[in-house]
């Protein structure tokens, strides 16, 4: 099931993040995420009319999703950069495919003109997966992330919506 995250949610996303940062190049971030941090980007993002959403199981969050405008700026209000998380045992199921659809209904519904995903280049599940529901390469930016001792290329990817 898709439904919307609530504070209650954030331990069980940050546990799925921190994964995420501690072991892989999904995220070039390494500073792990807090629940009480994750608890405030989740009304952050309410507060923004921004969804951010969890699959979930049983009473088992098995992945989130949430999207915020892509750069500062008016300029860019209808233009939002998405983020998709599944726990390692979620991979595969379609969960990622179901939380980026939801993002892209939102959006249409919010009246966002672009979705971008920014991919690490080797995380080639993901690129599988925005490619198979209508996302284009636009760009690449080698060297772009830095962890584990080397640099990751990052490949954006975006999905025109109206």
């Amino acid at each position: 099931m898709i439904r919307p995250a609530t504070a209650a949610d954030a331990a069980a996303i940050a546990d799925i993040w921190n994964r995420i940062i501690r072991d892989t190049a999904i995220s070039f971030t390494t500073e792990e995420k807090t629940t009480a941090g994750i608890a405030a980007l989740i009304a952050e993002r309410g507060a923004l009319g921004q969804p951010f959403l969890v699959a979930e199981e049983g009473s088992t969050v098995l992945g989130f999703a949430t999207y915020g405008q892509f750069r500062a700026g008016p300029g860019y209000a209808r233009s939002m950069e998405h983020s998709i998380n599944l726990a390692p045992e979620a991979r595969g199921r379609g969960l990622g495919a179901a939380l980026l659809r939801a993002l892209e209904d939102h959006a249409r519904a919010a009246g966002v003109r672009i979705l971008v995903g920014g991919i690490t280049a080797t995380n080639a599940a993901s690129l599988a997966l925005h490619a198979r529901l209508g996302y284009a390469e636009v760009g690449r930016l080698p060297d772009a992330g830095w962890k584990f001792g080397r640099y990751h290329e990052l490949v954006f990817m975006q999905k025109v919506l109206d």
